[in-house]
């Protein structure tokens, strides 16, 4: 059974009546929704929860955790934020939504500003597939068009990705690397631009289809662990 986290600060849905019309049962419970299924068990946490709802036991048992925030960055402790990043290079997946681009554990795992320009105009968004051989892009098509959507542009000011799977272009001309693939310690971290909270994008099939395969892309691999520290000889060392 595969254990997911969908994380959200959930304040936006609290103070705005636009956004608590379009996801009732807040951003996290629209992912939660989808995410879950047979082979799937999944679970949400959100800022005001004890321990921002990541707690010890929470970590230690979830394989893959996905990150939404946007107005309360700075009111994730930075002790949680170590206990993610620890877990993230221990193994586990992390999936970060949107304007979780600027939350303290992307920064952390990336070691840059992940600053960029954004605009909210109503503008159409065009997802280009650039890398159709991944497995994040398993039953789509060219491209993922969204009627309205924030714009995000370049400069995106992160490490130049492992792998990059989407570009996004947008009505008022900008560009926007919208999908990016990182891997840290033995963790996958998967940055998906899409999803600003006026706008119902996380009921778009296509886009729940992106976030359903890298929840599966971002999954533990089950390999032995590296050992590190003083390492005895394999084979005799003879004496010169």
């Amino acid at each position: 059974m595969l254990r997911v986290t969908v994380w959200n600060e959930n304040r936006h849905e609290q103070s705005n009546p636009k956004v608590s019309e379009v996801y009732p049962k807040g951003i996290h419970g629209a992912i939660a929704e989808f995410l879950q299924s047979e082979n799937t068990e999944v679970s949400t946490a959100t800022l005001d929860d004890a321990e921002h709802g990541l707690t010890e036991e929470v970590l230690q048992s979830t394989d893959v955790l996905l990150w939404w925030g946007h107005i309360a960055h700075d009111e994730v402790e930075d002790e949680i934020v170590e206990k993610v990043r620890q877990r993230v290079l221990d193994g586990m997946g992390l999936i970060v939504l949107h304007s979780g681009h600027f939350s303290k554990i992307f920064k952390v795992l990336m070691g840059t500003s992940c600053d960029l320009k954004w605009r909210e105009a109503d503008e159409k968004e065009r997802i280009w597939i650039v890398d159709p051989s991944h497995p994040i892009t398993e039953g789509l098509g060219e491209y993922i068009e969204l009627e309205a959507e924030e714009m995000y542009g370049e400069h995106f000011d992160i490490p130049a990705p492992d792998e990059l799977v989407m570009v996004s272009w947008f009505e008022g001309g900008e560009v926007f690397r919208s999908g990016c693939t990182y891997r840290r310690g033995q963790g996958k971290i998967f940055y998906f631009r899409p999803g600003h909270e006026t706008y119902p994008t996380y009921y778009n099939t296509d886009i729940q289809r992106v976030i359903q395969n890298a929840v599966q892309w971002a999954k533990p691999v089950n390999l032995p662990k590296p050992v590190y520290g003083n390492a005895k000889a394999l084979e005799e060392i003879k004496s010169k």
